[in-house]
């Protein structure tokens, strides 16, 4: 069965970086679009970024441009989150997600997705 492990989260002080990994297996990696959200307590979860099959364009939720960074490999079978300048409003579980995603330009469907288990990140002096 598919399976999507985050790694990396901890307590990290206000100004400074941490790296997400998501390392996926039993999954046709390089056809899949993937992407990092967060849910912090009492949130909804939402949208922190997304890298496409071929890793590019990348696209970042406003309150992370600039400050965090998305890259895969596709030999590894992984992404990363690349988070830097981290303030306390970070401060989430994060997960990584894979979408198979079918259509064209202007129509895009989810064909099928999965969802890895979450890392904790924690921002506070």
């Amino acid at each position: 069965q598919v399976q999507l492990v985050e790694s990396g989260g901890g307590l990290v002080q206000p100004g400074g970086s941490l790296r997400l990994s998501c390392a996926a297996s039993r999954l046709a990696f390089s056809r899949y679009t993937m992407n990092w959200y967060r849910q912090a307590p009492g949130k909804q979860r939402e949208l922190v970024g997304t890298i496409p099959v071929d890793g590019v364009p990348t696209n970042y939720a406003d309150s992370v441009k600039g400050r965090f960074t998305i890259s895969r490999d596709n030999t590894k079978n992984a992404i990363y989150l690349q988070m830097n300048s981290l303030k306390p409003e970070d401060t989430a579980v994060y997960y990584c997600k894979a979408e198979y995603r079918v259509g064209g330009e202007g129509l895009v469907a989810v064909a099928d997705a999965y969802w890895g288990q979450g890392t904790q990140v924690t921002v506070s002096p």
